[in-house]
């Protein structure tokens, strides 16, 4: 009977640890999220590389983070979903940006300053399920599909699990590595906005040309002004004007922090937000294009009112300033497409409204030498 006994035990003490044991972390409540990213935008790696990873690494297997690459034609889909599912205000469109159930967060403030209130609410409640965004659920089954089994993708398995890989390009499971603009390659930038930087190419094409054919002008020009035609003296300080609004609200973006405006093409927060935004660490590029403007009027003024022999000095001085003003639009716009990987379409006006000051103030009241 003892034999039987200690038999019957033994056989229990192995099927005891043969058995699969439960994984706790299945019965721990979880809280979910979606995070819309741009891998050209500085504060998105902010959010990714420094705010995010302790969160992750303090609740583990109890927080997961979707991350949606919003460049790709996947992500920007699902941005749009998104935008009308939730919704998003217009003023709020932009990223990152965070879903957390039925909660928005914007901003590289606004989310690690709420997040963790929101983790602890939503854990403490039972946890939060991924957010109601049309078409999320086959990007999930896409990244669960590369998971080693069945369950629920943890923090651990789900490290950087690439959208390429589960079907879904620009997708991931919780913070990882992302591409800074500057590990990229010229075509990669050229990539990010093939319309976008297809206009700023043409455009710069086109003011190195105009630049290029003032320079050989100017040295067979009699290096004075002359008044030109009437419309002429009503175009120049019209577009100044124009230029100057652009430059001015361009200034009150930067020094404000505000997000810009911006259409159908380009990125021009993305511009705003990059380290070429700022001249010498000091004066923000809009400040810098707004001075120009205003010297470009009064210099304008003086050439029209000014008296007769100090006009005469001074001429070279208005298509001095609009060449000079030219060719660092044109840096600028240089460096959006092949540095920064974005387009600013209130940059590009401020671009065009300068060629064409250069080429109606070369062309029409620079006159040639004569012979």
């Amino acid at each position: 009977m003892r034999r039987i006994l200690l038999s019957l035990f033994l056989l229990l003490l192995l099927l005891g640890a043969a058995a699969p044991r439960p994984v706790m972390a299945q019965d721990e409540p979880v809280v979910r999220a979606v995070l819309f990213y741009s891998p050209t935008c500085p504060h998105c790696h902010k959010v990714i590389q420094q705010d995010l990873p302790p969160l992750v690494q303090k609740y583990g297997d109890q927080l997961q983070i979707l991350m949606i690459d919003v460049t790709t034609e996947g992500g920007r889909e699902l941005y749009l979903s998104a935008a009308q599912a939730i919704p998003i205000p217009d003023d709020k469109r932009g990223v990152p940006a965070l879903v957390v159930g039925d909660t928005l967060l914007v901003g590289d403030r606004e989310i690690p300053e709420r997040l963790p209130g929101i983790i602890e609410e939503g854990l403490a409640a039972g946890g939060i399920d991924w957010p109601a965004i049309p078409g999320l659920e086959r990007v999930l089954k896409g990244v669960e599909a590369q998971q080693p089994t069945n369950d629920t993708p943890t923090a651990e398995t789900a490290q950087a699990t690439p959208a390429s890989e589960a079907g879904n390009e620009g997708v991931s499971l919780n913070p990882v590595d992302v591409k800074s603009v500057g590990e990229m390659s010229i075509s990669e930038r050229l990539a990010l906005d093939p319309v976008g930087n297809a206009i700023a190419i043409v455009t710069l094409i086109f003011m190195v040309a105009m630049l290029a054919w003032a320079i050989i002008y100017w040295a067979r020009s009699n290096l004075a002004l002359t008044p030109g035609p009437n419309w002429i003296n009503r175009a120049i300080p019209i577009l100044s004007v124009i230029g100057m609004g652009v430059a001015f609200y361009l200034s009150f973006v930067e020094t404000t922090g505000a997000r810009a405006v911006c259409g159908p093409v380009g990125d021009c927060n993305v511009v705003q937000q990059s380290d070429f935004a700022v001249l010498f660490g000091i004066l923000p590029v809009g400040v810098a294009g707004l001075i120009g403007y205003l010297v470009i009027i009064a210099l304008w003024a003086w050439q029209r009112f000014g008296p007769g022999e100090k006009i005469e000095k001074t001429a070279w001085m208005l298509p001095f300033v609009i060449f000079f003003g030219t060719a660092f639009s044109a840096y600028l716009t240089f460096l959006e497409p092949f540095v920064i990987g974005a387009i600013c379409m209130w940059c590009m006006t401020s671009a065009w409204m300068m060629t064409i000051l250069l080429f109606l103030t070369f062309r029409w009241t620079i006159p040639r030498k004569e012979g």
